[in-house]
């Protein structure tokens, strides 16, 4: 399994010249924990996390009043320009290897300087665990699962019951992975029908688990 097969792709990304304060918004909003900074043409210069952010607040003796000085400032400024990334034909062992020596969450994939996806720590487990739930019924070329990934993805987004929150597909061997947080086992069932009516899945499984909505809304 390689970095494309397990990536959430649709990647948000900040521009250079964002303020700090648009990026911090952009970063609650989207309940994400850092984006990728990209330049006018595209292609990746840095990542702004919420560490980033903090120390931003950190310095001066007013915590609030140094973080809305700072809030006009550029990402550019303040953001990591030392980013540990990968290609899209990175192994999974390299990716786990390369997460655990530099002690890191997450690493941006890239195709040529852009951003395509991103693989943080619980990619990684996701992946692991679809491994070790005992693979596809016959082996399948990488590019065949990443075909029937995206399938399922898109299979499983705009219904009226498309109601899963941190949605995630992996694809091994042909056997969708199905992951995320639903509000009841009628809305799991339609996203595991949805991803064994897609032509080429041989088996679903499905890894959600459901918390009903009025729970769901109060941890917004």
């Amino acid at each position: 399994m390689y970095a494309r097969d397990m990536m959430s792709d649709g990647v948000m990304s900040l521009s250079a010249d964002a303020t700090v304060l648009e990026a911090a918004q952009l970063l609650v909003n989207c309940h994400v924990s850092a984006m990728p900074v990209v330049d006018t043409a595209g292609q990746m210069i840095g990542i702004l996390s919420e560490a980033d952010l903090l120390r931003c607040s950190a310095e001066g003796d007013d915590a609030t009043d140094s973080f809305a000085s700072a809030g006009s400032c550029q990402v550019v400024d303040v953001m990591t320009r030392d980013v540990v990334t990968a290609d899209e034909d990175t192994p999974i062992a390299a990716l786990a290897k390369l997460m655990t020596e530099r002690r890191i969450k997450r690493v941006p994939i890239l195709r040529e300087r852009a951003v395509v996806g991103i693989v943080s720590r619980i990619d990684l487990l996701r992946a692991l665990i679809s491994l070790g739930s005992g693979g596809g019924r016959e082996e399948l070329p990488p590019s065949r699962d990443e075909h029937l990934r995206r399938e399922v993805s898109a299979a499983c987004q705009g219904r009226a019951w498309s109601l899963a929150r941190q949605l995630d597909v992996v694809v091994n061997g042909g056997v969708a992975h199905l992951w995320g947080v639903v509000p009841s086992d009628l809305v799991r069932d339609a996203y595991r029908v949805a991803a064994e009516n897609v032509p080429g899945i041989q088996a679903v499984e499905v890894h959600m688990h459901i918390v009903p909505l009025s729970v769901t809304r109060v941890g917004l």
